[in-house]
């Protein structure tokens, strides 16, 4: 359900005393924000979670933005994308951008159900993927397994040719011991196959070779290349990343087909785009060939959101945390820009391509509380998901979550639906929590109570990992926190860390869809260059970079985009393993820029020679941005609770968020109850509405 919230008033539904008419000087019940007009047509971006799908419309007739939620359908995806267009009432036809964010590919990796899939390697290189690096990465557990992989060893191959790593050939390509593979793979009935030759990213004749080969031999199998993901050395990372594309290719493949068929059927024509774990977006045909870049892009669209929302209220640092219906997302700011990460992993498996630093856990509004065999409370990672949900949600589920215990405590009411339509059933939820509440001895509000201690504790423990385990100290930052669930812990994250403000952007429960408004479509380029940073060549340097250039160019503008590009470089101390990337314009101020760097990230810098690894472009085509405006300030008076709600025995004042006005000022306790979203205040805490409608809480002393 979509709601729309203009600055004339409107009469809204409230509670469940009936209609109320919001004065004059508010805005009424929703998640709409009125915004500077764009474009002349409509844009779309739709965020599929595990339990929700966020739908934002940007309206250009009266710079409308309309936040909403549908239930996500996982067994038909489609089916989800399109109940949200639905619920966004926009004529297809109407639509000129549709931005999309899609955890399909994430989901067949977490439950191991994506393409059955080969690797063909370079002869005397098979088994590159399955003995990876060998490490472990704790010495001392002694029930440490390594990263299940994805395929077995009767899935690798091995072709004769091998490439040198300065691209000459030492051993030519042999069609026909190529031909000998591609008809194993065709008779075992292969979906997939992940071609990664040594020294492909210095040079892909053979992988290219190779796929000519299977095209006729093997038509039906998809076929993922190295070189086209990743031209950086590292044989395991960039084998990795192969497989990890071929075994979702087929899935993402066969849903983005038959997305865009029933699109174009009824009516859209405009332009489709997905966003990428590496903050930006890609058309959806770049998305058919590279799913791999979609992975870990679920997240993406809150953090590109959280950096354009950085500059608009002037925190240049923040902390966020996204709380969804089944996991958690940490990630950080840091000077207005997001931190990108070189080194993903899925379950620690290599992604060797640019992606947004986040570290994501299992803490959800649908997240199960057990106890395990030790008899001990634990919550999560295990969710109810979207199907049957929460026990509350009333659709069959009986065990119980999160979100059952917020219902129990108190934060959540039952007045108000979640997304206009999901009333929360206490019975139910009181129902789930009691077994657990009997076993333990405890009452069921002390049980919910626990709960909450457990989940906010283990999002402590998330954004540790991002900030102290680095070196960052968490007072240094804000805590912007957005998702449907993350104004229910946000303060007590943020007390427990003693991080003094909590920012709650317009539309938390939505915000990740806004985010996506703001991506541009974005390719990234690499060529490996290890050497003494005082021996490179400023010319062969510069050479490279233009011959990256030229493709970024050529392939922004087949998709429509005027480019801009950004160049780096991944510099490290000699005989280090991890590197530091650079902003690169010229080799005479690389040396002071990366001890700066490393100075920030690592504190400390050393007399050891400095080396380059990599040469880095980066290729952005912009797009038309939405601006949030600034929201009314109140004539008189201060904002009126709606009554109150009783939270484990203390009196919360009860505000309904679309009611209050830029410079509102309130103490806790409190609730702020909102379309799709709750933010809760505890006594000692202060809110404040800034200009755009944020609420910055003030965080006080425990």
């Amino acid at each position: 359900m979509l709601t729309v919230v203009q600055i004339a008033p409107m009469c809204a539904q409230h509670n469940a005393g009936g209609p109320r008419c919001a004065p004059s000087s508010s805005r009424a019940l929703g998640e709409t924000l009125i915004l500077r007009r764009m474009t002349n047509t409509t844009r779309l971006a739709i965020d599929v979670g595990g339990t929700f799908t966020d739908v934002v419309e940007l309206l250009p007739d009266t710079g409308e933005l309309r936040f909403g939620k549908v239930a996500t359908t996982p067994d038909s995806p489609t089916t989800g994308v399109l109940d949200a267009f639905a619920a966004a009432g926009a004529e297809f036809g109407e639509i000129a951008m549709f931005t999309h964010g899609t955890t399909l590919g994430l989901n067949a990796l977490l439950t191991r159900t994506g393409a059955r899939t080969a690797v063909i390697g370079t002869r005397g290189f098979r088994d590159v993927y399955l003995l990876g690096r060998t490490d472990r990465r704790t010495n001392y557990d002694i029930t440490y397994r390594p990263p299940e992989p994805l395929l077995e060893r009767f899935d690798t191959f091995e072709v004769t040719e091998r490439s040198r790593f300065d691209g000459s050939v030492h051993t030519p390509f042999d069609v026909d011991d190529a031909r000998r593979v591609a008809e194993v793979i065709a008779s075992r009935g292969y979906d997939s196959v992940a071609v990664a030759f040594l020294h492909a990213y210095a040079n892909p004749a053979h992988e290219l070779a190779m796929r000519d080969v299977l095209a006729e031999v093997a038509p039906g199998v998809a076929v993922t290349l190295s070189h086209e993901l990743s031209r950086e050395y590292r044989e395991y990372e960039r084998t990795s990343t192969a497989v990890l594309d071929a075994y979702v290719k087929p899935i993402v493949r066969r849903y983005l087909e038959d997305l865009e068929g029933e699109l174009a059927r009824r009516g859209f024509g405009g332009r489709f785009l997905m966003t990428r774990s590496g903050g930006g977006a890609m058309t959806v045909g770049t998305a058919r060939e590279q799913p791999v870049s979609l992975i870990l892009s679920g997240p993406a669209g809150g953090v590109i959101g959280a950096a354009a929302f950085a500059e608009l209220v002037g925190e240049p640092n923040l902390i966020t945390i996204d709380m969804g219906g089944t996991s958690l997302d940490a990630s950080l700011i840091l000077d207005g820009e997001p931190v990108l990460h070189q080194g993903a992993e899925f379950e620690g498996l290599p992604i060797n391509t640019p992606s947004l630093y986040i570290h994501t856990i299992g803490a959800g509004g649908g997240s199960i509380a057990y106890l395990d065999e030790a008899g001990a409370l634990q919550v999560g990672p295990r969710s109810a998901g979207a199907e049957p949900g929460p026990a509350s949600y009333g659709r069959g589920g009986t065990v119980p979550t999160f979100t059952d215990a917020v219902l129990a405590i108190g934060y959540l009411g039952t007045e108000v639906p979640l997304g206009g339509k999901l009333v929360l059933d206490r019975v139910l939820a009181e129902k789930a929590l009691s077994p657990v509440a009997q076993r333990l001895g405890m009452t069921v509000p002390a049980l919910a109570r626990g709960i909450v201690r457990i989940s906010t504790t283990k999002i402590m423990g998330a954004v540790r990992a991002i900030t102290v385990e680095v070196g960052r100290d968490p007072k240094d930052f804000a805590l912007l926190s957005f998702g449907g669930g993350g104004g229910l812990v946000a303060v007590d994250v943020a007390a427990e860390l003693g991080i003094p403000t909590v920012l709650v952007p317009p539309g938390q429960g939505a915000f990740s869809a806004f985010g996506m408004l703001m991506a541009d479509v974005q390719h990234d380029f690499a060529r490996t260059v290890v050497a003494p940073l005082a021996d490179l060549d400023a010319a062969e340097v510069e050479a490279a970079y233009a011959e990256m250039a030229r493709e970024a160019a050529e392939t922004l503008a087949a998709e429509g985009f005027p480019a801009s590009m950004s160049r780096s470089l991944d510099v490290r101390y000699a005989g280090q393993e991890h590197s530091v990337t650079v902003a690169f314009e010229d080799l005479a101020g690389v040396e002071d820029s990366f001890a700066r760097l490393h100075e920030r990230q690592y504190g400390h810098t050393m007399t050891d020679p400095v080396e380059v690894t990599t040469l880095r472009l980066r290729a952005t085509g912009a797009v038309d941005k939405p601006r949030l405006p600034l929201l009314p300030s109140r004539e008189s008076g201060g904002p009126e609770s709606d009554g109150a709600r009783e939270v484990s025995g203390t009196e919360y004042s009860l505000y309904t968020r679309e009611n209050l006005l830029a410079g509102d000022e309130l103490d806790g306790p409190a609730v702020i109850a909102e379309h799709t979203a709750t933010t809760v205040v505890h006594a000692g805490d202060h809110l404040r509405v800034g200009p755009y409608g944020e609420l910055v809480i003030t965080v006080g002393e425990r």
